[in-house]
């Protein structure tokens, strides 16, 4: 099984002719993504060759669902137009959008968040400023190396990028049945605890590995749900032990400020609820393992 993205899934990519859409809608194609459509207004009507296939460019994502049936949008577009490309593809009631963006100002991401909310949340957004995600075997969708892990057990959400990949690869011998990169902003669209939620939900996730960072809340909130609602073992990272305080580290939404979203606060509410937590990510792989072994 796979959560949010199967082998079904039809992907456009939206900034699909721009050289990173081309670059990584390429890695999609090579990793057996079902890619059915790009999206650029000006170049409508036209093909883009990649991996040699000819992909039709459509002047809008309504247009690209309503000739694809397309279910799931890659969003490559420059921080300045991502607003109005996430907003686009809610209106056009796609099922999944995921934005690889980096550098989106929060207000944007908190206007089209709220403006999917306003939809009726008929759109699951992951991101912004993700890696995407990917289902080993089925599907990926954004920038996440496909050859590093194959299909297996464990299900992973992260929201550092490199972080799943390291994961990912540390892991391979046992393999994921869905690794989601849910983006280290202040706002994100699909949190730890949505991705935590569907991974108990699916037969075929037996563990899962969950990486958070210093700063805000998300883990703490993460804990407390994993207590009440998860009987799956789970097996946790934070980043940032060694981070100073008040200085922003890497990620927008990674500052810590008092005792309040540091890395050891984090650590002590995941394994008051139950998780293993391990200090380096290796560590944490170690553990993941073990407990793998011990089912």
């Amino acid at each position: 099984m796979a959560i949010f993205l199967t082998e079904n899934s039809k992907v456009i990519v939206q900034g699909m002719t721009g050289s990173e859409g081309t670059k990584h809608t390429t890695r999609m194609i090579k990793s057996g993504t079902n890619v059915v459509g790009g999206v650029n207004p000006r170049k409508a009507g036209t093909k883009a060759e990649i991996e040699g296939q000819q992909i039709p460019v459509f002047g809008s994502v309504a247009e690209a669902i309503a000739e694809t049936g397309a279910d799931v949008t890659v969003i490559f577009v420059p921080p300045k137009f991502a607003k109005d490309a996430v907003i686009e593809a809610v209106d056009a009631g796609i099922e999944l959008a995921v934005v690889i963006t980096e550098g989106i100002p929060v207000h944007d991401s908190a206007y089209f968040w709220a403006h999917a909310v306003a939809k009726g949340n008929k759109t699951r957004i992951i991101g912004p400023n993700c890696p995407g995600l990917i289902s080993p075997g089925k599907s990926n969708a954004g920038i996440i190396p496909a050859n590093i892990t194959g299909p297996g057990k464990i299900g992973l959400v992260s929201k550092s990028g490199t972080l799943t990949y390291q994961m990912m690869y540390e892991l391979s011998d046992i393999g994921f049945s869905s690794a989601v990169g849910i983006g280290g902003d202040p706002i994100i669209g699909t949190t730890h605890i949505d991705c935590l939620a569907a991974f108990e939900a699916d037969p075929e996730t037996e563990l899962i590995v969950m990486i958070g960072e210093i700063g805000g809340d998300a883990e703490e909130r993460a804990a407390a749900y994993i207590k009440e609602n998860v009987t799956k073992p789970v097996v946790g990272y934070v980043a940032g032990f060694t981070a100073p305080e008040g200085k922003t580290m890497g990620h927008a939404g990674a500052i810590v400020s008092g005792s309040a979203g540091t890395a050891q606060a984090k650590k002590e509410a995941l394994e008051a609820a139950g998780v293993k937590v391990g200090k380096t990510p290796s560590e944490t792989a170690a553990l993941a393992r073990e407990l793998f072994a011990a089912k």
